[in-house]
């Protein structure tokens, strides 16, 4: 149990920090929110697909399919579409560093919708990993200049998070309150997401074309089946089995990957400050993740 605990941990943590190298080569062409609406359209097609072939149940009552739309409208289309926004006007690690309060999120969201009792050695652990992503992005804060752009990305980012966060207590609930499976419910939640983006962007005017250069292409094609099927279908299944507040650590993790993708393929080189960074991330995720009764 514990080891298949640690599995969907390292999945989703190491598809998700190559995605922030991966998602500058859909912005461009295409709309932001159009894009989003692809990559989880996308996805949610190839889960149902799969799922019939599978002969997996497909039949949910009025009730289920409204949490499951909710879950996909929070978590698969406007979480999706704010983080764009953001990054118009904020840089990458800013926005990464903004979303490891994800974890402090959970913890409250959880605490008051679902009951959770607030443990202290996850929230000692939440400010390792918090500290650690400041020091290894901390010349990014040296650069802050509060201007009406950067304030305006500001607000996108946390309403992202706000969203990211109720999404994961939805998902949360739907596994615990109606059983619902993680596969099928990641199916059709994609797709209410999906759907839900296609609609604001035609009401909002929004162009909806497409990309056919390789590059668009082949990172909506990784986004789709990596960063939504596989990761998604992980992480969900992790809060399942320990908890949204805890699940959440992979996004404090996140930012490591991104940076040693950086320094692999960007030239980034890192400093003492990223190492002390990456130190206390690790800490952090020992004292967050660790199960006392095996420590």
């Amino acid at each position: 149990m514990l080891k298949s605990n640690y599995l969907l941990f390292i999945i989703p943590a190491l598809i998700w920090g190559s995605t922030w190298y991966i998602i500058k080569y859909q912005l461009g062409t295409v709309d932001p929110i159009v894009s989003v609406a692809y990559r989880f359209g996308l996805g949610g097609i190839i889960l149902l697909g799969y799922s019939k072939i599978r002969k997996l149940p497909l039949s949910f009552t009025k009730q289920q399919h409204f949490f499951i739309a909710l879950q996909g409208v929070l978590l698969f289309g406007t979480n999706y579409w704010l983080v764009y926004l953001s990054e118009q006007y904020l840089s990458s690690g800013l926005v990464a560093v903004a979303f490891s309060t994800l974890i402090f999120m959970n913890i409250v969201f959880g605490a008051i919708f679902l009951g959770d009792k607030i443990k202290k050695e996850i929230i000692i652990g939440a400010i390792f990993g918090l500290l650690g992503t400041v020091l290894i992005y901390q010349a990014e804060f040296r650069r802050i200049d509060l201007t009406n752009d950067q304030l305006k990305g500001l607000i996108f980012c946390i309403c992202s998070i706000i969203f990211a966060s109720l999404g994961n207590i939805t998902s949360s609930n739907n596994q615990r309150k109606f059983k619902l499976p993680v596969i099928q419910t990641n199916g059709f939640g994609m797709l209410y997401g999906a759907a839900a983006m296609l609609l604001i962007a035609l009401f909002s005017g929004k162009s909806i074309g497409f990309d056919t250069s390789f590059s668009y292409i082949s990172s909506l094609a990784y986004l789709t089946v990596f960063g939504s099927i596989i990761a998604f279908t992980s992480y969900l299944t992790l809060i399942g089995k320990i908890g949204a507040s805890k699940a959440a650590y992979v996004i404090v993790v996140i930012p490591v990957i991104a940076l040693t993708i950086s320094t692999i393929f960007e030239g980034y080189k890192p400093d003492i400050y990223a190492f002390m960074g990456i130190v206390l991330i690790i800490l952090g995720n020992v004292l967050a993740l660790r199960n006392k009764k095996t420590s």
